[in-house]
């Protein structure tokens, strides 16, 4: 049974338009109230991020839990790997994540996390959807649930966060940029980093409802690399607007993305015999990142475009590590989804046990020039099937001869056909890459 409404990362859209209304908000919790309340404890954490239409979902969504009988706990602005780390420690049943990720304001989505805070099993989204086929009915006044705010939530978080870096360490030697995205960790990173000794300068830690990951954050770095710079900083870091995604900057300015990222944890990890197996990449992952985990010993794996789908890969050959180079870091032996800001302490612990600075421990590994392009499509149309396409895709590859890739794939959370072209040259992959979009535009 193909779900309906849950895509790669729970429901998503523009606000205003189905899915994404205060009806079918307050349709889904009740849903969901209805298949969550048959187990465990009754009880679910809803958190936002900082986007001004989480006021709206929000409240719908706490109605329809508690018309089916569920005790609702609200969390307000919440990194989403918070969430999915409150949940478990609250001994709830499910936690609710309203964001759109890195997404502008306008969109937003709806995300569950298990009683274990993972990713919710696709067994009971299907059970969520097919409730959500069935009439709405209350429940009767004696059996409907109770809504709490938690006041102590973000202070939970922040002393979970500093466990992650040794107790014999400290950050008392780092200047640090933090880019906030304008999104959920705007109050709770800046704290996190100043309370383990960092001197902290932040950009883009403002939210106002609108401007979350507006020209900022882990998909913008440009503010973020002219700051490390002018600023004379050790080093950068960029969220995305609900945490979950991390980019780094050295004090060069230069950025470093999630497969650099995975590529120094990995490494960090064989070196102190702590490494479990492999590491779990995805499609889009660059080559340069198998290539030099090659050179290490140490086995690489692609899984599906989408962090679940590397955690399912990890789970299934026992893995630890693994992730996108979008920025999505999976360090099991720390959090039990990605999280950007122990991904970053995590880092910060290399440096410190190494003496390196980020530019140098990101050396070993070198990217072979990936470009991608991303080409807007109308509903209904299928560019993809299209016979000129297919015929342009196949002259790309023929003309790389195996000396690079070419992924095209539709994007799980936004109207897009993503075109990734990697090979030897820059100008010849971007023009490879210009070429399809232009073809896949064409056809849409």
């Amino acid at each position: 049974m193909s779900r309906k409404y849950f895509g790669t990362d729970g429901v998503r859209g523009r606000v205003g338009e189905f899915p994404i209304t205060p009806e079918f908000a307050m349709k889904l919790g009740w849903a969901a109230g209805r298949v969550l309340s048959q187990r465990g404890t009754r009880k679910v954490l809803i958190g936002k991020d900082t986007r001004i239409s989480g006021y709206l979902l929000e409240t719908a969504l706490e109605a329809g839990l508690i018309a089916a009988g569920i005790d609702v706990r609200l969390l307000g602005p919440m990194p989403t790997p918070a969430v999915s780390y409150l949940t478990h420690t609250f001994r709830a049943e499910a936690g609710i994540v309203i964001s759109a990720s890195h997404n502008p304001y306008y969109d937003n989505g709806i995300k569950f996390f298990s009683a274990n805070g993972s990713k919710l099993d696709d067994e009971i989204e299907r059970a969520i959807e097919a409730e959500l086929e069935q009439p709405m009915v209350c429940e009767t006044s004696e059996k409907l649930g109770k809504a709490q705010r938690i006041e102590d939530a973000s202070g939970r978080y922040i002393e979970f966060c500093k466990s992650h870096l040794p107790k014999h360490m400290s950050l008392s030697d780092f200047k640090i940029v933090l880019d906030c995205a304008n999104g959920a960790t705007y109050h709770i990173a800046p704290n996190v980093f100043k309370e383990l000794g960092a001197e902290v300068h932040t950009i883009a830690c403002s939210p106002n409802g609108l401007n979350i990951n507006e020209k900022c954050g882990a998909t913008h770095t440009d503010a973020l690399q002219q700051a490390v710079v002018e600023l004379g900083a050790d080093l950068g870091i960029a969220y995305d607007g609900d945490g979950d995604r991390v980019m780094m900057v050295d004090h060069t300015g230069r950025q470093i993305d999630g497969d650099e990222i995975i590529y120094m944890l990995a490494r960090s990890a064989k070196e102190r015999n702590r490494l479990t197996g492999g590491v779990v990449g995805t499609l889009m992952s660059n080559m340069g990142l198998e290539l030099a985990l090659a050179e290490l010993g140490i086995p690489f794996a692609r899984s599906s475009v989408g962090d679940r789908y590397v955690m399912e890969m990890l789970i299934e050959k026992g893995w630890r590590i693994g992730g996108e180079n979008s920025g999505h870091v999976l360090n099991l032996d720390h959090a039990g989804t990605g999280d950007g800001i122990i991904a970053s302490l995590q880092v910060l612990a290399s440096m410190i046990d190494t003496g390196l600075s980020l530019a140098d421990l990101s050396h070993g590994m070198t990217k072979l020039p990936q470009v991608l392009v991303n080409v807007k499509f109308e509903k209904g149309t299928a560019p993809l099937e299209n016979l000129h396409v297919k015929e342009v895709i196949a002259g790309v590859e023929a003309e790389l001869a195996g000396q690079g890739r070419v992924l095209i794939r539709k994007s799980g959370t936004e109207p897009l056909i993503r075109v990734m072209v990697e090979g030897r040259e820059q100008q010849q992959v971007q023009d490879f890459a210009d070429k399809i979009a232009a073809a896949v535009k064409l056809a849409s």
